[in-house]
C-alpha cells in the first residue's frame, strides 16, 4: 500500500496518464466520428457526389485525383481546396481537376445541418470513397475526423507524381509518404476511371525516338487509335480515357491493359517495363492479388498522411478559403 507521502506524486503520475490517453483519444481518427456530432454526414456527403455523377460522370474521377492530390501535399487536410493566388489549387498539376463544387455543395449542406463540425478534409475523404463506389468499385471503412489544414502553397505540388516520372522516381515520392511499391501500383490503378489531355501523352506518338518514331512499349494496334484521338496539329486539351474500353467503370481491366502496352501515360506504361513494379501488375491482373482489396487499403493508408487531429488545424466554414 503507498504511503501517505507517496500519494500526491501517485495521484499527478495518474492524471499524467488520464491525459495522454484522452489526448491520444482526441488526435485519432476513427470510422463514425461524426455518428453523434453529425449523424447524417456521410449520407449527405454521398447524395451529393451520386447527384452531380448523374450529369457528369468526370466527376468521379475527379474526386479521386483531388483526394490524393490533397494527400501527397501538406497531408489529407483538405488544402487543395483552398483558392486564391498561389494555392495549390493554382499549380499546373491540379488546374484539370475536376469535382471542386461538389466538395463546396456538400459543405454548404453540412453546415446548414451541423455547423462547424465536418472538415473539408473528411469530406473531400469521404468524396473519393464514394466516387469509387459508385464507379462500381468496391467500398472500404473511411476512418474520420481529420482537421482543415491552413496552408496552401503552388510550390509544395513538386513532391506529386508526374506522368513523366521514371518509377524510380515514383517510387521515392510514395516511399516519402509512408506508402511501398505495392501501394504505389495499386493506388495508380485507380487510372482505371477518367481521362488525360492529349498535351499529357502526345509525346510520345511523334518524334519519340532519334529516328522519328513513336513510344516502343505502345501497342502496335493501339498507336494508330491514339494517333487519331491525338493528331500531331491537333487540339491539345482533347481528352483520352485512360483505361480504354473500361475508362468509367471502377475495375481491373487497368492492368490488362497496361501488360498490353496499351496505357496512355508514360508513367503508368512503365509500371510493367520495369521489374520492381511489373509483379504486381501480373498478380492484380490475374486476380492472384485482388485489386480491390489492396486499392482499398492502400487508400486507407494514404488517408493517414499528415493528418490534422485535436487541437490542429481547423473547421473551415466554407473549404475554398481558411477562416
Amino acid at each position: 500500500m503507498a504511503s501517505s507521502a507517496n500519494y500526491p506524486t501517485l495521484v499527478a503520475v495518474f492524471l499524467l496518464v488520464a491525459f495522454a490517453a484522452t489526448r491520444a483519444q482526441e488526435q485519432r481518427t476513427r470510422v463514425g466520428f461524426y455518428s453523434t456530432s453529425c449523424p447524417r454526414a456521410e449520407s449527405i456527403v454521398t447524395a451529393t457526389v451520386k447527384k452531380y455523377l448523374k450529369s457528369d460522370p468526370t466527376v468521379a474521377p475527379g474526386l479521386l485525383r483531388m483526394h490524393f492530390h490533397d494527400c501527397f501535399v501538406q497531408g489529407c487536410d483538405g488544402s487543395v481546396l483552398i483558392s486564391g493566388a498561389g494555392t495549390e489549387r493554382t499549380a499546373p498539376p491540379n488546374r484539370s481537376v475536376k469535382g471542386f463544387e461538389v466538395i463546396d455543395d456538400a459543405k454548404a449542406q453540412l453546415e446548414a445541418a451541423c455547423p462547424g463540425v465536418v472538415s473539408c478534409a473528411d469530406i473531400l475523404a469521404l468524396a473519393a470513397r464514394d466516387s469509387v463506389v459508385l464507379t462500381k468499385g468496391i467500398t472500404w471503412d473511411t476512418p474520420t475526423g481529420r482537421r482543415d489544414g491552413r496552408v496552401s502553397l503552388a510550390s509544395d505540388t513538386a513532391s506529386l507524381p508526374s506522368f513523366r516520372d521514371s518509377v524510380d522516381v515514383q517510387k521515392q515520392k510514395f516511399a516519402a509518404k509512408g506508402l511501398n511499391t505495392k501501394d504505389l501500383v495499386a493506388l495508380v490503378g485507380g487510372h482505371t476511371i477518367g481521362t488525360a489531355a492529349c498535351q499529357a501523352f502526345s509525346y510520345r506518338l511523334y518524334n519519340f525516338t532519334a529516328a522519328g518514331g513513336a513510344d516502343p512499349t505502345i501497342d502496335a494496334t493501339f498507336l494508330p487509335q491514339l494517333r487519331a484521338l491525338c493528331p500531331a496539329d491537333g487540339d491539345g486539351t482533347r481528352r483520352v480515357a485512360l483505361d480504354t474500353g473500361s475508362g468509367s467503370r471502377f475495375d481491373a481491366a487497368f492492368f490488362t491493359n497496361l501488360r498490353k502496352g496499351r496505357r496512355v501515360l508514360e508513367s503508368d506504361q512503365r509500371l510493367w517495363t520495369d521489374a520492381s513494379t511489373r509483379s504486381y501488375v501480373q498478380r492484380f491482373d490475374t486476380e492472384s492479388l485482388r485489386f480491390d482489396t489492396e486499392f482499398a487499403k492502400s487508400m486507407v493508408k494514404m488517408r493517414n498522411i499528415g493528418v490534422k487531429t485535436g487541437k490542429q488545424g481547423e473547421i473551415r466554414k466554407v473549404c475554398s478559403a481558411v477562416n
